[in-house]
């Protein structure tokens, strides 16, 4: 007869599961005997195994020349990420554009100058932050990701994410907030109030590209600048004072 383990056995065996579940990112078990991608729900945000922190240089070893999905065949350049590995704010973007793409560097188009402009007038530079995007390969203008590319790419960001270990983190767009919450609303919806990632505190707010499609908007500049009086009440630093033109 097979041995059978004793309650005391069995209860550690499920505590070492459920920790390792919990250590690579894991926030629930389906209990409908479906895998986490047999649905329709967004992309989970999972760590990569083995489950240990690593260094974002380790990440990015391991992510290597990514041939995992279709958008490698169209990329010219992988776009990890850039800025501070030990910053206390992470932006998370949704994917690089063309200019990212001959670079190698996330947010650096006309996009990414809005973005620099935030940065600078939330009185911090664009060194002490850090930037990367849910994709690191270029997706096609006007085409949402499809849902394996997103899984392919999210277990690197969430070990991005723990690699640099930040107080706080702004999901820039639909993409990212989705992502990271496993949630479907809208970001209009889901802006302008703090929610939870592993109990990081995470704003989510306009796409940069958001702002510029719709540049004679000011209302959307200003919704942004709130999220962004938020964040820096939460860091502890001061809030300079901006008064509308």
């Amino acid at each position: 007869m097979p041995n059978r383990l004793t309650p005391s056995a069995m209860y550690a065996s499920v505590r070492s599961y459920l920790q390792d579940l919990d250590e690579s990112g894991v926030e629930g078990v389906p209990l409908d005997g479906q895998s986490p991608g047999a649905t329709d729900e967004p992309a989970v945000v999972t760590g990569l195994q083995p489950t240990a922190s690593q260094t974002l240089t380790e990440v990015r070893q391991q992510l290597g020349d990514c041939q995992r999905c279709d958008l490698a065949a169209t990329r010219t350049r992988l776009v990890f990420g850039a800025g501070n590995p030990q910053a206390r704010l992470l932006f998370v973007g949704e994917a690089p554009g063309v200019d990212e793409d001959r670079r190698g560097e996330p947010f650096v188009g006309e996009a990414g100058g809005i973005l620099d402009r935030i940065i600078e007038a939330m009185g911090l530079k664009r060194e002490q932050v850090y930037l990367c995007n849910v994709l690191k390969c270029k997706l096609s203008p006007n085409r949402h990701p499809h849902k394996d590319e997103v899984e392919c790419c999210a277990p690197f960001l969430a070990q991005q994410i723990r690699a640099i270990g930040p107080e706080l983190i702004v999901a820039l767009g639909t993409l990212a907030a989705q992502t990271l919450l496993q949630s479907r609303e809208p970001i209009s919806q889901l802006r302008g109030r703090f929610h939870r990632y592993h109990g990081i505190p995470l704003m989510p707010t306009f796409h940069p590209s958001f702002l510029l499609h719709h540049k004679d908007n000011k209302a959307h500049y200003w919704e942004v600048w709130n999220d962004m009086v938020q964040v820096l009440a939460r860091l502890g630093l001061p809030v300079p004072d901006k008064k509308r033109k």
